[in-house]
């Protein structure tokens, strides 16, 4: 699968997007894809990063005229027209068809997109603003907002498929890790983190510095994250050294010190959904426009705490930092509401969106009989089963004839690189279907129950296009089955998992 980046990184525009699009772009290529980037503006450690992990690079020309004469709000940032980057970037990639172009930049709109679909498949739009219109396939706005159900509306194709919320939030994978380490904050806060973005162009960091020095805080450790290229860095550095801050420059441990902070003050943007799913408590600071409503909304939601800068960002810290830490109950509720927004899987559930499953998927035949007899006696299988008993030789051959020789049910084998991972099977009834899953035992890779059930689905509703329902029945004690139905937008009535197809 040949798939496009089309993103820039600067002073002006920040990291946040590079990264997110980075982070996707590592995903896809362990399932095979061969991704290139193509910039305008790109930070040179950036590039040298992208070459380092192999991946292609291209950077587009510049443009010596007119720069400029779209009227989006952040038309600016792109440094050219519209017509000239389309132009420009059909070129760069007029080598072969992409699979997917992923376009992750505030300065473009349909009318780039629906010129680059010469050259591209399908098209995957990274968008957060909703303040402009797209030609794209599927939309993706990883952020909460209250009102993320309306929107897009108009201002996508009728048929976009919409990946709405922190669900499908692009974060690296060793966040998803260290989650598996991190409780609920309780009790004194010990440990805060500083991190207002890899570029922090106004020095947020240096000023939160300068306000955490002065409250003098008794037994609370410091810890500093900037940029490598961050202008202030040498101040800063500097500072951290004066006031026995730990500095961290360009780290990869990011996700260890979100892990171990008990509070974190921070910009708003892709960083929030980090700390959400680390369950870190943060105060968080709107250090640009495009992140008020983000960072308001999901305030409202219980997921950070805010305060609007109207006396400087030095007077707001100290005024409600000190508030903050003494209240162990705010902090307590939101990191368990940032738990249990953010569970890490979002990269999984968009590439899997994008058709990019690691598992293939087959229909069973008569030669699987004998390992699907074993597997479905095995004591992991049989211990969330309805039927829990052994099934005898002659039962099963009887079964599987039965549902092999049926229109209305589907037994599916999911595999890997040749190897048989996991049963889906469906059984239809009018405008709804039943689906049971089981994972060869043994098998044990985390999220390929996900990514089986994913695929399933997609094989089952384009050979039942009559379905709009499907439904899964899950024993009570069955925590697993549980979170792997609610983690693929199933709800939950009564005792069963549904979920809409239309």
């Amino acid at each position: 699968m040949n798939i496009a980046i089309r993103i820039d990184a600067s002073s002006q525009i920040g990291t946040g997007h590079f990264m997110r699009c980075l982070t996707l772009a590592d995903a896809l290529s362990l399932r095979g894809a061969q991704i290139r980037f193509i910039s305008r503006n790109l930070l040179e450690h950036l590039q040298d990063l992208l070459l380092n992990k192999g991946y292609e690079f291209m950077m587009l020309k510049k443009q010596t005229n007119e720069t400029s004469s779209d009227d989006l709000a952040h038309s600016h940032w792109l440094g050219a027209t519209q017509q000239y980057d389309a132009d420009e970037a059909l070129k760069l990639l007029s080598d072969r068809i992409w699979d997917w172009l992923v376009v992750d930049h505030y300065a473009l709109d349909a009318r780039w997109e629906s010129a680059l679909r010469k050259s591209a498949k399908r098209i995957l739009v990274i968008d957060d603003l909703a303040d402009r219109m797209h030609d794209c396939d599927i939309l993706l706005d990883q952020n909460y907002y209250a009102d993320k159900e309306t929107r897009y509306t108009g201002k996508v194709p009728a048929n976009c498929q919409l990946l709405l919320g922190p669900r499908y939030a692009l974060l690296r994978e060793e966040f998803r890790q260290w989650r598996q380490q991190v409780k609920p904050r309780t009790g004194l806060v010990k440990r805060i983190l500083v991190f207002f973005g890899g570029v922090d162009a106004d020095n947020f960091t240096g000023l939160t510095i300068e306000a955490l020095a002065g409250l003098g805080l008794s037994g609370v450790h410091i810890d500093v994250v900037i940029g490598a290229q961050h202008p202030y860095r040498e101040q800063i550095e500097s500072a951290c050294l004066e006031y026995m801050f730990s500095c961290y420059v360009q780290t990869d441990r990011m996700a260890e010190l979100m892990a171990k902070a008990d509070l974190a003050i921070g910009a708003g943007g892709s960083a929030t959904w980090e700390r959400c799913c680390l369950g870190l408590p943060a105060f968080a600071i709107c250090t640009a426009s495009n992140q008020s409503k983000q960072v308001a909304d999901a305030a409202s939601r219980g997921l950070l705490y805010t305060s609007e800068i109207n006396d400087g960002l030095k007077t707001l810290i100290k005024r409600h930092l000190p508030a903050l830490i003494d209240n162990s109950h705010l902090i307590k509720f939101i990191s368990n509401n940032d738990l249990q927004t953010v569970d890490g899987r979002g990269v999984s559930r968009v590439i899997r969106n994008m058709g990019c499953s690691r598992i293939e998927i087959r229909i069973a035949t008569e030669g699987d009989s004998e390992k699907i007899f074993e597997w479905r006696n095995h004591q992991t299988v049989r211990a969330v089963s309805r039927n829990s008993e052994v099934i005898s030789w002659e039962d099963h051959q009887k079964w599987l004839a039965e549902v092999l020789s049926s229109q209305v049910q589907a037994l599916l084998i999911g595999y890997s690189n040749g190897l048989e991972i996991g049963v889906v099977r469906f059984d239809s009834r009018d405008y709804e279907a039943e689906v049971s899953i089981y994972l060869v035992p043994g098998i044990k890779e985390s999220g390929l129950g996900s990514d089986l059930l994913q695929i399933g689905e997609q094989w089952f509703t384009t050979h039942f296009p009559q379905i709009q329902k499907i439904f899964a029945c899950v024993l009570g004690d069955n925590s697993r089955s549980n979170h792997l139905f609610l983690g693929a937008g199933y709800r939950v009535e009564s005792t069963s998992y549904i979920k809409e197809l239309a």
